[in-house]
């Protein structure tokens, strides 16, 4: 396997500047392989989503260095770390986060379009993938008139549809029916395989823990278990 993120270190204090300072990490050291499938638990609190929103770009760390793909993207400035989210990292967060007044069409090709993508690059590429997650007949409806599971699957094909090196999947199935859920981790499981993109999300759901190639439980800041899941 490929050494593709390197965690050196991380910790991040909130409020470092006030009287009260609240430990998010501490002294964290991970590291990712390309095309890994990897679920980060723990209780609220744990630090799941500050660990993902570092890696993101974000958030920036009070101490320590986040390394993707060779680059140090704890040097970067802002305009470099927009950059690099547009180009190689695809979000899915648990509110859907979709344009309301775009079509489902037009909200999975937003990336692409920003990247600088030709309208028939967009055309040829949101239809692959939405037929990889069964959406093909939904493209042209607004957000407003799709339930939780179509409008989290949009998210996903969003994420996917610019061919971004990582996805970071912040409690994914949250707002989602159990057979929503299913579905919609089989096919974040099928994406991995076929397209290579290394995958992690943060969750306490049970099924999407049981789904996980590895497992790294957190609580309290720190790493509780790192363990690979047969």
């Amino acid at each position: 396997m490929d050494k593709f993120i390197e965690i050196k270190n991380i910790t991040k204090i909130f409020n470092a500047k006030s009287d009260i300072e609240v430990v998010g990490l501490k002294d964290i050291n991970l590291e990712f392989d390309k095309g890994e499938f990897v679920v980060l638990s723990g209780p609220s609190g744990s630090g799941k989503t500050t660990l993902l929103n570092l890696i993101g770009g974000l958030d920036n760390a009070t101490n320590g260095e986040v390394i993707i793909d060779k680059v140090n993207i704890s040097l970067m400035n802002e305009s470099d770390l927009s950059s690099q989210r547009r180009d190689n990292i695809g979000f899915v967060f648990q509110a859907y986060n979709l344009v309301p007044v775009l079509t489902a069409k037009e909200n999975i090709e937003y990336i692409m379009k920003l990247q600088g993508a030709s309208q028939k690059q967009c055309d040829k590429r949101v239809l692959e993938v939405a037929k990889k997650l069964n959406i093909e007949h939904i493209l042209y409806k607004l957000p407003s008139h799709l339930s939780g599971g179509q409008q989290q699957r949009v998210a996903v094909a969003r994420a996917v549809a610019s061919k971004p090196k990582l996805i970071l999947a912040d409690e994914p199935t949250a707002n989602l029916d159990s057979v929503s859920a299913n579905e919609l981790m089989d096919m974040m499981e099928r994406l991995n395989k076929e397209e290579n993109i290394t995958i992690i999300f943060s969750s306490h759901d049970s099924m999407v823990i049981k789904k996980a190639k590895r497992l790294i439980t957190l609580k309290d800041g720190k790493i509780l278990k790192n363990e690979i899941v047969l």
